[in-house]
């Protein structure tokens, strides 16, 4: 069972028992200072390999500190395997976005260029700190992949053939979104959410070219980019994904 009451830090060290794991300033800094822990203190950590270990904190002074390994309190669940493909946004909004798709359970990042994306170069190591920040803050152990950003056409060549790619299209016209997904076939899935400017003509022919492509209305309303993603995800995950029962 998860333990929300104490704090979670991601660190990218080897968790066995009994190991030593040095901390780097920040993360000193932010144990020592900012959450005010002292030695023998404890935290939750993870790897996004390990699991989740209980560990003692070993102070040095007032900069510096490592991390003993106690315990495993929760084994590494097997990855998400929702594929979230999204056109770019910027700066905020880009981090709002990745953070609520990790917190959805997707398990791979591909940002896809397509005519109306607002950004073409990604800082990809500010999206991995997102995707950090979102499982530290939501109990999650297994990180997203985060893949440099292709063109739509890769991106699609990129999918396994079997996998059902959710399309999530502006200009279809508004129809139950619940409906349609619960009659798709259960499988892999993937998630496409396009720019602010939506996809062009030869882009929208392009997708619903492919074989195993749903094409989805997201109501009757016009959704920024970011709350489109949010939306997708949770129709997805409540329809065929990780929200069902098992």
């Amino acid at each position: 069972m998860r333990d929300f009451s104490k704090h979670r830090l991601y660190c990218d060290a080897k968790l066995v028992a009994g190991a030593l794991i040095d901390l780097a300033r920040d993360q000193a800094n932010y144990l020592l200072n900012v959450l005010r822990l002292r030695t023998d203190d404890s935290i939750l950590v993870f790897n996004g390999r390990d699991g989740e270990w209980l560990c003692a904190v070993r102070a040095e002074g007032r900069k510096q500190a490592r991390l003993e390994a106690l315990r495993q309190v929760r084994p590494q669940p097997p990855a998400p395997d929702l594929v979230y493909l999204f056109a770019p946004l910027k700066h905020a909004r880009l981090d709002y976005m990745a953070q609520k798709a990790v917190e959805m359970g997707a398990g791979v990042l591909q940002p896809v260029l397509t005519r109306y994306t607002q950004v073409s170069r990604l800082n990809l190591e500010r999206l991995a700190a997102n995707a950090v920040e979102a499982a530290e803050q939501c109990g999650i152990l297994s990180l997203p992949r985060i893949r440099p950003e292709l063109s739509l056409v890769s991106a699609l060549d990129g999918l396994e053939p079997d996998r059902l790619l959710v399309f999530c299209d502006e200009a279809l016209a508004p129809e139950g979104p619940v409906v349609a997904l619960q009659s798709a076939p259960r499988g892999k899935v993937a998630v496409l959410i396009g720019p602010e400017g939506g996809f062009d003509e030869s882009e929208r022919a392009l997708v619903l070219g492919r074989d195993r492509t749903l094409r989805l209305s997201l109501g009757p309303r016009i959704l920024r980019a970011d709350t489109a993603a949010v939306a997708a995800l949770a129709l997805v995950q409540a329809t065929l994904g990780d929200w069902i029962s098992q």
